[in-house]
C-alpha cells in the first residue's frame, strides 16, 4: 500500500522513549525512497501518455501518486528532523563525547552532523564571557549549592580542582567537589551525585 513504510518510520520514532535514540533505520528509509522512485517513474510515463494521447482519465491517478510522493517526503523529513533533534539533545546531556552505544545507533551522516554541531557550539561558547569563554552546557538546572557530594563509579585517576589541588577519583570513593566541575563527569557516568 502507498506510504505504509514511511508511516512506519514515523511510528517507530513515536514509540521510542523521549531522549532515547533508536538505531538508524537505513533499510526502511531505502524502501521508502525506492517506492518514491517507482511512483515518480509511473507518474512520468502517465504524464507523457496523457499529454501525447490526450488521456484525461489518467489525471486522478497522477494526482494520487503525486500526493503519495509528497506524503512520503514529509514522513522522511519528519523522521530525519526528529533524529537530529534527539542527537542535538544528546550533546547537551552527555557533552562532546557520546557513549559508543549511541554512536553505534547513528548513521555516518548523523555522526558528521553531530561533530559539526559540537564544533559550532564550542566556537559559540568560546566567543562568550571573555578569554576563557562560557560553558553554557553546565547547570542545565539552577544549582541549589555550589558544592555537591559525589561517589566515583569507576577509576578515573587524578582530577584537578580550580584551586590547584588534585583529587584521586577511585571507584567507590566519595568527594565534596564544585558542582560545575563534576557535571560533565556525572553525565559521562564516571561520578554519581549522592543525595541524602
Amino acid at each position: 500500500m502507498f506510504c505504509d513504510r514511511a508511516i512506519e518510520l514515523v511510528r517507530e520514532l513515536h514509540r521510542a522513549p523521549e531522549g532515547q535514540l533508536l538505531a538508524f533505520n537505513e533499510d526502511g528509509l531505502r524502501q521508502v525512497l525506492e517506492e518514491m522512485k517507482a511512483l515518480y517513474e509511473q507518474n512520468q510515463s502517465d504524464v507523457n501518455e496523457a499529454k501525447s494521447g490526450g488521456r484525461s482519465d489518467l489525471i486522478p491517478t497522477i494526482k494520487f501518486r503525486h500526493c503519495s510522493l509528497l506524503r512520503n517526503r514529509r514522513c522522511i523529513i519528519a523522521y530525519l528532523y526528529d533524529r537530529l533533534l534527539r542527537i542535538r539533545a544528546l550533546r547537551w546531556e552527555y557533552g562532546s563525547v557520546l557513549p559508543s552505544i549511541l554512536r553505534f545507533h547513528m548513521s555516518a551522516e548523523e555522526v558528521e552532523w553531530f561533530n559539526h554541531y559540537k564544533k559550532s557550539l564550542a566556537t559559540y561558547m568560546r566567543s562568550l564571557g571573555g578569554e576563557e569563554g562560557l560553558d553554557i552546557t553546565q547547570d542545565m538546572k539552577p544549582p541549589k549549592s555550589l558544592y555537591i557530594e559525589v561517589r566515583c563509579l569507576k577509576d578515573y585517576g587524578e582530577f584537578e580542582v580550580d584551586d590547584g589541588t588534585s583529587v584521586l577519583l577511585k571507584k567507590n570513593s566519595q568527594h565534596f567537589l564544585p558542582r560545575w566541575k563534576c557535571e560533565p563527569l556525572i553525565r559521562q557516568g564516571v561520578l554519581e551525585h549522592v543525595l541524602w
